[in-house]
């Protein structure tokens, strides 16, 4: 490895005192809780006759896509009025409205032909607006317990799963029927003190972390809610025996439900009376396993086979990084050492490809601000992504903490700020040679570029919604907060991780560049055609996860197998820094020596292709999607989505550190372009046209200024205004290496 003894010696220390940290962290932790609860997941306990009240969300389809409230249509309100529950910033970007209602259960207290109310005498608005509704698949999503409904339908011989229950249906005849009954089963375990237990690794105190109430600490069962279904019905009422009855009285007639039948037609000016009923059912559920039901993990072999075959795609690419480092650099590496002198200075005359560039290969891109800030801000995005899915491969951001993943991520971003203005101000540092003024610049714009773009693009989206009434559309106290963050959270610790990357030491090239830029040859076709096409592997490794995410995004299932995204998304990493690495070595063995822009965008070319894929799950998937708006919603968020992802699977550095790689302990080696040695172990080269030695002018650097490390490796200060000069013909031009003798001689001929 190359380290000495003492650096082992340090190493062995620092992970010995290392591992006792870790050690001693882990039983503190565990001697302090003794048990823990994940946020949102610990258990509540009731006792029999405890009230148990359930909610209603924003009101969804699949057909549209823009979620609207509850009471927007003509549905029974609270008896105490309308309250918003307690939301975190997740849930209402996600545009979830929690809110209460009029539906009441007692703990394991079966109640039937409950009456709520009766909306009496639909107006012309209301009806339009409930048939259109009905048309447009509206769900209704009920909560209890933090559990949604759950809804079972049989299709053949398959048992399908619906979470929510549809507002009504529209039948052959073109008549609307409305679900004005719903049965409500609640499944419920007993609590037993070894089951919690079990669950929190505790063995005395975790009755102490359950919410409990004070006649359940007095010896009574207690009980747990582990389940919520629904079965909606539509029933017949009689206006006459429920014009005289008030909420939660009984309605004075059995009701028969039956989900195969509807019979409560919608008409204009014709009431609808609502009414539910509840059984409780003791279930074996244990607790932590009640979200089992929502998040059955289907097609699980799907999810390994994408693995595998990101794995594989990353072998292939792994085996020509091989084969380009250890077979054709090292070998050219070997033969030009072997050689003698002279032997070396014809070799020098016969270079081509890649050992051409060494001279223009540093050279500033173009609109190297713009590459800085696009490098800082995918930076940001990718440990945002990586973070985030990786507590929630923990279980810290569960389905059952709605919102959480949308906030978690949202934080981890302004978090990560001062690592986007670090790599943004270091990288124009090492692009400037050292020279770190505009750092201030280069940071505001990385705090403002993707910021900007996302709230564009969702300001646009938002007056859509804003003009469907949608719950989907941001609030303007919620718009002034993301500003508040973006501006006193994220800028200033984008300014300060900008000021940390123009305090460290930029990054010093291996080589001077030339004054004149090298003429690229004319090539068969275009290069930027095989960038674009070098996004096909990185999207091989993960459109299958992919279909995944999409589904739960547009379809409304749950995603959560977060543990295959995190693998996935570092196999994704690697694919893309892979893929930059073998991309940029293809062009420089053209002589194509303008490399940044291109190993930025092949690997972050996988955006085009994630972008025609989410036009593909449109078309095919979301065909049912109706309206302009509902089509202009979702391509405004996938080109949000691919914006991100091209941002974050820019590897640039990748290739940057495979071109200034260094070889071995006593030698820095460029492309080939290694220093010989003088009597005094130091090196200096001769830049000549290799068309004539004799004639040429020769330009020496002295030995005695040129910067040596210890390992004896040659290394060249690169500035704007410190370069050298390699002239230019018709012939090829050339960087010859030759010893002090033959220096000296160059010098006594001219």
């Amino acid at each position: 490895m190359g380290f000495t003894s003492g650096s082992s010696a340090g190493m062995r220390s620092s992970f010995g005192s290392g591992f006792w940290f870790l050690v001693f962290f882990c039983a503190a932790f565990l001697r302090s809780g003794e048990g823990f609860y994940l946020p949102g997941s610990y258990p509540h306990q009731y006792i029999v006759g405890s009230d148990l009240s359930v909610k209603v969300n924003s009101l969804t389809s699949i057909e549209t896509e823009i979620p609207f409230r509850y009471y927007s249509l003509p549905f029974c309100r609270p008896r105490e009025g309308i309250k918003d529950s307690a939301e975190n910033l997740g849930e209402l970007l996600m545009g979830d409205r929690i809110e209460n209602s009029p539906y009441l259960f007692k703990m394991f207290t079966n109640e039937t032909n409950v009456f709520v109310c009766q909306m009496n005498s639909l107006s012309t608005d209301d009806f339009n607006l409930l048939k259109k509704r009905i048309d447009e698949m509206y769900q209704v999503n009920v909560i209890l317990e933090n559990l949604p409904a759950i809804r079972y339908t049989k299709k053949d011989d398959f048992v399908l799963r619906w979470t929510g229950y549809p507002i009504g249906v529209k039948a052959s005849n073109n008549a609307y029927y409305v679900f004005n009954h719903l049965k409500f089963n609640v499944l419920v375990h007993k609590y037993e003190e070894t089951n919690v237990a079990k669950v929190v690794g505790s063995t005395g105190d975790a009755a102490d972390v359950i919410q409990t109430s004070e006649k359940s600490r007095s010896g009574k069962a207690g009980w747990m809610v582990v389940g919520f279904e629904v079965v909606p019905c539509s029933v017949l009422h009689n206006p006459e025996k429920t014009k005289n009855l008030k909420m939660y009285d009984k309605y004075p007639a059995k009701i028969q439900c039956d989900p195969t039948t509807v019979a409560m037609k919608v008409n204009e000016n014709q009431p609808i009376a609502f009414t539910y009923e509840v059984t409780f059912i003791e279930s074996d559920i244990k607790w932590p396993s009640r979200w089992d039901a929502y998040l059955k993990m289907e097609g699980a072999k799907v999810h390994w086979f994408s693995i595998l075959n990101s794995l594989m795609v990353i072998a292939f690419l792994a085996g020509i990084v091989l084969v380009i480092l250890l077979r054709t650099v090292r070998r050219d590496l070997n033969r030009y050492e072997e050689l003698d002198k002279e032997s070396q200075a014809q070799m020098n005359e016969e270079l081509s490809g890649w050992k051409l560039v060494v001279g223009d290969v540093f050279r500033a891109p173009s609109h190297p601000m713009l590459l800085c800030v696009m490098v800082g801000d995918g930076v940001q995005i990718l440990g945002m992504a990586v973070v985030t899915i990786f507590f929630a491969a923990l279980g810290f951001m569960s389905p059952a903490s709605r919102g959480t993943l949308v906030t978690g991520m949202l934080f981890f971003y302004l978090i990560l700020g001062i690592a986007a203005g670090y790599v943004a101000v270091r990288m124009w540092k090492t692009i400037k040679g050292g020279d770190h003024s505009g750092w201030v610049a280069v940071s505001w714009r990385v705090a403002c570029f993707f910021p900007g773009i996302a709230f564009l693009i969702l300001t646009t989206l938002n007056f859509l919604l804003w003009g469907s009434h949608s719950t989907g559309a941001i609030p303007i106290s919620l718009f002034i907060v993301l500003l508040l963050l973006w501006f006193c959270i994220s800028l200033p610790l984008t300014l300060a991780g900008g000021f940390l990357g123009a305090k460290a030491s930029h990054i010093e090239f291996p080589v001077r560049t030339n004054q004149i830029p090298r003429e690229i040859p004319q090539q068969k076709y275009p290069s930027w055609l095989l960038v674009i096409g070098a996004g096909t592997l990185p999207f091989g490794t993960l459109f299958i996860e992919l279909f995944f995410i999409m589904s739960s995004l547009w379809m409304g299932r749950v995603y959560y197998v977060f543990g295959f995204l995190l693998i996935v998304m570092i196999l994704l990493v690697v694919v893309c820094a892979e893929v930059s690495l073998v991309l940029t070595y293809m062009h420089l063995c053209v002589e194509d020596w303008q490399w940044w822009w291109k190993s930025f965008f092949s690997s972050g070319s996988v955006a085009i292709y994630i972008f025609l894929y989410s036009i593909n799950y449109l078309i095919f998937d979301l065909k049912s999607l109706s309206g302009p708006v509902s089509a202009t919603l979702y391509l405004g968020y996938s080109l949000f989505m691919v914006t991100a992802i091209m941002l974050a699977t820019g590897r640039r550095r990748t290739s940057f550190w495979f071109i200034v790689a260094a070889k071995h302990r006593r030698r820095l080696v460029f492309f080939g372009a290694r220093p010989p040695r003088n009597r005094r172990g130091e090196g200096g080269f001769v830049c000549a046209k290799a068309a004539d030695s004799s004639t040429a002018p020769h330009i020496a650097t002295d030995s005695s200024t040129a910067p040596h490390s210890a390992a004896d490796s040659f290394t060249a200060p690169h500035s704007a205004g410190d370069s050298f000069t390699t002239p230019h013909t018709a012939s090829k031009s050339h960087l010859l290496l030759r010893s002090p003798a033959t220096t000296a001689e160059s010098s006594d001929h001219r």
